[in-house]
């Protein structure tokens, strides 16, 4: 039932565009050139089937993450997403029961620009970069293992500047996050990856319809990112430093059903390849201790909605 809706309304978006596109071949002509929109919106419904931070486990089952964003003039965007739990882990991983009740929010405020050869002469390609502040709020709950009646705080500030070089062949990817609050931490990431077409719009200038995207990426955490996820008391010594961490090979597809709607997904293997005791100090981070791997598999899907 539930993909029956989802299928119902992703057909009525698509309806709804492709009114509005005829109804706009049939106006009369009009000499005035069409500008970008001032405004849009877009709202996404994803699924996870973990919740990875920096290749470990903070959710082994299943999440759900609605969001919704506006940006103004292509340029700065305001959104918010949730992040629920489908089932009752968080009382064995020690932050609650919030099965079917939001774990985090994520309010956030993003300001992005294309730079091309025509803002500068001398760039030999286009680079697209963002700034990107979150704020990452958790219900109050009593927290477990050593932490009895006692309100956990783990809300906190992320900062992220990100550049993407996507007219290259492997369109490299490079972002920097800063843990503003809880850990101090930061963390850097580069992703390589190529898009191919699987299948082509119907003219040059529109965007595929059908798209395969094989990436990998490597992060890379200074000692108190690499502290904050790989050391407990009983983990032993020798993590309070800075390190690689989470490997991640990753293919994803994307499916254009109309200019208003879209369907993603993507299968991935994350594992820490290149330093052998944050690799351990993974194996032991999940506080339920029903894991002793650091590698995971994940797979996701999302669909995306604009207006």
């Amino acid at each position: 039932m539930k993909k029956l809706m989802i299928a119902m309304a992703a057909a009525a978006v698509c309806g709804a565009a492709f009114a509005e596109e005829e109804t706009a071949t049939n106006a009369p002509e009009t000499t005035v050139e069409e500008n970008d929109s001032i405004v849009s919106a877009e709202a996404s419904l994803k699924f996870d089937s973990k919740y990875l931070s920096y290749g470990f486990v903070d959710n082994r089952a299943p999440i759900l993450t609605p969001g919704a964003e506006v940006s103004f003039f292509d340029a700065l965007t305001v959104g918010v997403e949730a992040i629920f739990d489908t089932t009752p882990y968080g009382r064995a991983a020690g932050y609650g029961n919030r099965g079917g009740k939001y774990s985090e929010l994520h309010p956030y405020l993003e300001v992005s620009h294309s730079f091309t050869s025509e803002d500068f002469e001398w760039l030999p390609t286009t680079v697209d970069v963002s700034l990107n502040w979150m704020y990452e709020y958790h219900p109050e709950f009593k927290a477990r293992h050593g932490y009895h009646d006692r309100t956990w705080d783990d809300n906190t500030h992320f900062l992220t500047l990100e550049f993407g070089l996507p007219d290259l062949w492997l369109e490299p990817v490079f972002y920097i996050e800063r843990d503003l609050m809880r850990d101090d931490g930061t963390y850097v990431n580069l992703e390589l990856g190529h898009t191919f077409a699987l299948v082509e719009g119907e003219s040059e200038e529109d965007d595929a319809v059908l798209t395969l995207r094989p990436s990998v990426a490597q992060g890379f955490g200074n000692n108190q990112r690499v502290k904050a996820y790989a050391v407990r008391e009983t983990y032993g010594e020798g993590y309070n430093r800075a390190g690689f961490m989470d490997t991640m090979f990753k293919l994803a597809m994307e499916w254009k059903l109309c200019d208003a709607a879209k369907i993603s997904g993507y299968v991935g293997y994350s594992d820490f390849l290149l330093d052998r005791r944050i690799r351990h100090g993974a194996r032991n981070y999940e506080w339920s201790g029903r894991w002793d791997e650091s590698w995971n598999f994940v797979c996701g899907l999302a669909l995306i909605v604009g207006f």
